[in-house]
């Protein structure tokens, strides 16, 4: 029995270095895993083997050892997984925001285009300024169920990079 109090100072003592915060950069969770499942396991399997206190301390602690292991590889697996979906999310955003600037490059060089000069459009597409005179005959469109937008390129009205209106029903 009064080796009890030692072993349980020890243990004390090296459950405090472990979870030093200096000590947490060094070590990995499976290594830190390890040692606390081992001494857990010793100070267990040397109580429970009462005839012979050693043979159960090394048992126990090659148990809690392999044990703590496993609990310590399950939670770096779980911490790598975190960042790999966190990375995967930042590289998609970043990939969004380069489309949205380079969108927003392109759409400031055609309304540029389209203020100083005509440009070409397909047969069957209705521009803005086909839409806007009234009187003239509208064109067929390969699909009539979307509506011209007579705002097509006036950068202050809205949707004005939409060539066609959406239908309302």
């Amino acid at each position: 029995m009064k080796k009890l109090p030692v072993f349980l100072a020890l243990l004390v003592l090296l459950t405090t270095i472990l979870s030093s915060h200096s000590a947490q950069a060094q070590w990995s969770p499976q290594a830190k895993g390890a040692v606390i499942g081992g001494l857990g396991g010793a100070a267990a399997g040397a109580i429970i083997n009462k005839r012979n206190r050693a043979v159960g301390g090394v048992v126990g602690g090659v148990a809690g050892g392999a044990i703590g292991y496993g609990v310590g590889k399950h939670i770096d697996n779980k911490k790598k997984e975190k960042a790999r979906i966190a990375a995967a999310n930042r590289a998609a955003a970043a990939r969004e925001a380069e489309y949205r600037r380079a969108l927003a490059r392109s759409n400031s060089r055609e309304t540029v285009v389209n203020k100083t000069q005509t440009v070409a459009a397909p047969a069957n597409a209705l521009t803005a300024s086909a839409a806007t005179d009234y009187n003239a005959p509208m064109p067929a469109t390969a699909n009539a169920a979307f509506l011209p937008n007579p705002a097509y390129g006036d950068a202050s009205k809205p949707y004005s990079t939409e060539e066609y209106r959406r239908k309302s029903w």
